[in-house]
């Protein structure tokens, strides 16, 4: 699809599905590295991992945050094929990733089927805006193929939600009760009409689905047997749009693997996370010395060129 009609898509039903959008040789060196960070297929089922243990009971104890042990994965996660989607949809240059995440899920851990919800309240501390230049953006990249029996994420077209207003936000099919609204006016039933409108993103690896912090959306449940499904889950946003926040990055600036990832990243990649760009008033021989004593193996000459 080209990316004006991803934008056109993006904005229209509030999100896009692009199947196989990271071509093969992108994804190799990141799925190389799985291993690092998650058990294998076999060694989930079978057990010879002696990681197993955590991903049981819990649907979200398979998601590590960034930085990631892995650099290749960290990398991918500001490839230059994200920012370029990431701005073509968000209309800008200047963005910031809030947060991102690398997810596995293994068949029969936990009960991964969810219902519709919308992901704003904890994406931003005030509301969604319809409005362009304070759109959040969220993507799932597909490290593997991620068929329907792997539990791909569903989502709902905007033309049937847009009446919803902030609250609810979590709308279950089961049949309303008539008793005094769930979760404080948050969750609601009696919204089965909504599952039947729902649209599958199931694709194969490389696929990028991108969704709107505004747009209802839903994990569903795994059934293959010895499955396994590894993504990731980016969060971008434009620089002014400063009440959209989910992680800190300067809470995890000191981790090895922050400074793994930070040596091989460019200067545009490093702004996504608040780095000033080359020529930045920040920058002068002061600032620079002390970068080259935290970050010794950064290619400082990008920041000192434009001196």
């Amino acid at each position: 699809m080209d990316l004006a009609d991803a934008a056109r898509d993006w904005q229209t039903n509030g999100f896009v599905v692009l199947p196989g959008y990271l071509p093969g040789e992108v994804l190799r060196p990141a799925v190389a590295e799985l291993g690092t960070m998650f058990p294998s297929p076999s060694g989930f089922h079978d057990g010879s991992d002696p990681r197993r243990q955590r991903y049981l009971g819990d649907e979200f104890a398979g998601i590590d945050s960034f930085p990631f042990a892995s650099p290749e994965i960290s990398l991918l996660a500001v490839h230059d094929l994200l920012i370029r989607l990431a701005r073509t949809l968000l209309g800008d240059d200047d963005l910031r990733i809030y947060s991102a995440e690398a997810w596995a899920k293994y068949t029969g851990a936990a009960d991964y089927d969810q219902d519709l919800h919308r992901d704003y309240l904890n994406h931003t501390v005030l509301v969604p805006s319809e409005a362009a230049d304070f759109q959040q953006l969220e993507m799932f990249v597909y490290l593997v193929d991620v068929p329907e029996d792997l539990g791909p994420p569903h989502l709902v077209p905007k033309e049937h939600t847009a009446h919803i207003a902030a609250k609810p936000n979590w709308l279950s099919r089961r049949a309303a009760t008539g008793t005094a609204p769930e979760d404080g006016g948050f969750g609601a039933s009696g919204h089965a009409e909504l599952y039947e409108r729902e649209v599958s993103a199931a694709g194969p690896a490389g696929t990028v689905v991108a969704f709107e912090t505004s747009t209802f959306h839903r994990g569903t449940g795994m059934t293959r047997p010895g499955g396994a499904r590894y993504t990731m889950h980016l969060n971008y946003r434009r620089a002014e749009a400063e009440w959209a926040q989910r992680q800190a990055w300067a809470d995890r600036s000191h981790e090895p693997a922050w400074y793994r990832f930070v040596e091989r990243a460019t200067p545009a990649q490093l702004a996504l996370f608040g780095f000033p760009p080359p020529g930045h008033r920040f920058w002068t021989a002061d600032t620079l010395a002390g970068m080259a004593l935290r970050y010794p193996n950064l290619d400082l000459s990008p920041w000192r060129d434009r001196l």
